[in-house]
């Protein structure tokens, strides 16, 4: 305990390394643990699925390297040129990928959003409505172990945008994340009151604990905010991206709640999706009028990459809602290997 009397999160460590679940996946676990160059096939990269287990799990890896790092893997590695390169070739079968799936997708800002700003009248798809009104524990433990690859960095993919803004645009993704880092208070950062809430749940709240155990459409929503968030030519799609969560993470967080509670998971559990509801509804505001108007007025030629991300986005969470429903559907479990029983 500090003498404020608040419990104090232990300091930021790296992930464990897991093992590959392909060539490629292998050959960066290989890579990290031994400080050699990268043993792979570049025609590999060409032939692998880009939604597969292989290729998402390396680009994680890969892109994890400029987060926390991993225990026992050099720091030095982030710029290693190696890694970069097959990063690079990665990156570029996933983007090819994503672009083809969404090649009839909307390309205007308000052709992209109009839909999600309408509460759906049937709700039978949504994930959320399932899990609070027919959700189990079982379930909201699984969710959980699941979104805690993102949450417990929640925002940091998207402070890389910052430097990139000017403006209204910086100000106002400034503002949204000041909140989401806690508003200087440590035990208020969004990945802290994540960490809080499986610990509610009995799971373990450390960093990158459950990587291993967690599939490709999982993978593939984290790797699509570090893809944009990388890089400065896809400023506009991180936008597109991050304004698509605020915009649509206010009724979710409302129902999770719901869930929450009613299953008995506990107060802090209940209390992270409470205090979305009314920080996320304030920073749909924001990131409409403010991060993406602000940046329109500056680079209008970005709305295209604006609807993108927001469409990638969509894409990849109704795929990944659409994993979980399918394996609850046939009573098995939605991660790679079951939880065990708290």
């Amino acid at each position: 305990m500090n003498p404020s009397g608040l419990t104090v999160a232990p300091p930021a460590t790296g992930a464990a390394l897991v093992e590959g679940r392909g060539s490629l996946s292998e050959a960066v676990v290989a890579s990290l643990r031994t400080g050699l160059p990268p043993a792979y096939e570049p025609r590999s990269i060409l032939m692998a699925d880009p939604w597969g287990e292989d290729l998402q799990l390396a680009l994680h890896l890969l892109y994890e390297l400029h987060y926390r790092g991993f225990d026992g893997v050099d720091d030095d590695r982030e710029w290693d040129p190696d890694l970069l390169r097959l990063r690079q070739g990665l990156e570029t079968r996933f983007l090819h990928a994503l672009r083809a799936d969404l090649a009839d997708a909307p390309r205007t800002v308000e052709e992209a959003f109009a839909p999600l700003l309408v509460e759906p009248v049937d709700l039978s798809d949504s994930l959320s409505h399932q899990l609070e009104t027919t959700g189990e524990l079982w379930q909201l433990r699984e969710y959980a172990a699941l979104r805690s690859i993102y949450h417990l960095k929640e925002a940091d993919p998207h402070a890389w945008v910052i430097p990139r803004l000017t403006g209204r645009a910086k100000a106002g993704m400034v503002a949204i994340e000041y909140d989401e880092f806690g508003a200087g208070h440590a035990d208020r950062i969004h990945a802290r009151l994540f960490a809080d809430l499986m610990t509610d749940l009995s799971l373990d709240p450390a960093y990158g604990r459950y990587l291993d155990q967690a599939p490709a459409p999982l993978l593939a929503t984290v790797n699509l905010m570090s893809l944009f968030g990388l890089h400065r030519a896809l400023r506009g799609a991180l936008v597109g991206h991050f304004a698509c969560v605020e915009v649509t993470s206010s009724p979710g967080s409302r129902r999770l709640a719901k869930a929450m509670h009613r299953c008995g998971a506990g107060p802090a559990a209940e209390h992270f999706y409470a205090e979305h509801v009314e920080a996320d509804a304030v920073h749909e505001q924001v990131v409409r009028h403010e991060v993406v108007g602000g940046l329109l007025a500056d680079e209008p030629d970005l709305e295209a990459d604006i609807a993108f991300g927001c469409a990638a986005t969509v894409l990849l969470e109704d795929r990944l809602a659409e994993h979980i429903r399918t394996a609850w559907q046939r009573n098995r479990s939605a991660l790679r290997t079951p939880l065990p029983q708290s």
